[in-house]
């Protein structure tokens, strides 16, 4: 096998996923799995396992697979196929996080992304990368994916017709999160360690520019049609709005402290925020920057917006839970009990 090559998963299939309904997909760290969630009933209707400790989950309608990273620690000395993984702990996962204090946490050895087949409900195959996967993408076409290193500052690219690696791209101390441009032609980095977010051109896969944002920017969400790229601010309690032809902030939005996850609505109206050190979230219109606020508790983590059904997920870092959320009044509607782990990267597919 070349040191980028396929892995195959021995993993017995589930029933088949095709359905009509949207579904949520909830990768849960350490349980190794992930949680198929019926969003017109919120209900779990499947469970998919033979992942290891995802934390990153990315899909697109024109992709059959969902592609999760891994952030367990290979054996030293073991190659990615043979190693008996190591679960990361939870202050290594924190040490992910800490580059905007100066910090860089190697990933030690090959890891691996894992590509599930949503026909077939499990792992199909897996793709040797160069270190640890915090966040997945996958470009709009479905046929490239993106793998996220924090710990070595970069990133991999996946060709998902050859299931290999195309080329790894350094990008800056703290490489945090990926996000396509709506034509797929440009990738948008950022890097929690320079305060910066790197722009790639995908059809050279070149670094064509840098942006800067606020303190130690780390999730992401492109706005309506493409042209606003708003990261969420960890370092300062903010979320930056750069336009991304000049590259120039726009505007700056106060939010709570530590921000993590990030989502749009569709149609650019409103822009919503989890922040876990203060333990709320806010919702900002885009139109008059008026912020409105809700405390949620424990530790608002990751999150994700469904217009058509006017859900707004959010998962905590704390507790094995997803509560439903009212966007126009951020009162809790429901909340999802996921039995394990934690919610981290979450993928709705609604076609």
């Amino acid at each position: 096998m070349n040191k980028y090559g396929v892995i195959f998963a021995a993993i017995l299939p589930l029933s088949p996923l095709v359905m009509a309904e949207p579904m949520m997909y909830v990768p849960t760290g350490n349980t190794n799995e992930v949680v198929i969630i019926d969003l017109e009933t919120d209900t779990i209707v499947g469970r998919i396992d033979g992942l290891e400790n995802a934390h990153g989950l990315s899909g697109s309608p024109n992709s059959e697979y969902l592609v999760a990273g891994s952030m367990q620690m290979p054996q030293r000395g073991m190659s990615v196929d043979t190693e008996k993984p190591v679960a990361v702990s939870e202050k290594d996962h924190a040490a992910h996080h800490k580059a905007a204090d100066g910090g860089n946490v190697k990933s030690a050895g090959e890891s691996h992304l894992s590509l599930i087949h949503l026909k077939h409900g499990h792992v199909m195959r897996r793709v040797a990368v160069r270190g640890l996967t915090h966040h997945t993408a996958i470009s709009p076409d479905g046929k490239t994916a993106v793998a996220v290193h924090s710990g070595l500052g970069g990133i991999s690219v996946i060709d998902l017709d050859k299931m290999s690696v195309l080329v790894s791209i350094d990008t800056g101390e703290g490489a945090n999160y990926a996000v396509f441009s709506n034509n797929g032609q440009r990738l948008y980095v950022s890097n929690a360690g320079t305060n910066a977010i790197t722009e790639i051109d995908t059809q050279t896969w070149k670094r064509t520019g840098e942006f800067k944002a606020g303190k130690a920017p780390e999730h992401m969400v492109l706005g309506f049609q493409g042209k606003l790229l708003y990261t969420a601010n960890t370092g300062d309690a903010s979320v930056s709005a750069i336009d991304t032809k000049s590259g120039v902030t726009r505007q700056t939005y106060a939010v709570g402290q530590k921000p993590h996850g990030i989502d749009i609505s569709a149609d650019g109206r409103w822009l919503f925020v989890a922040s876990k050190q203060d333990n709320s979230i806010t919702r900002i219109n885009l139109s008059t920057g008026e912020a409105k606020g809700a405390k949620l508790s424990p530790s608002p983590y990751h999150l994700a917006y469904l217009d058509r059904l006017k859900k707004l997920y959010v998962s905590s870092r704390k507790e094995a839970k997803i509560w439903v959320i009212d966007p126009v009044t951020l009162a809790v509607k429901n909340t999802i009990a996921l039995g394990r782990g934690v919610a981290h990267q979450m993928v709705i597919r609604d076609e």
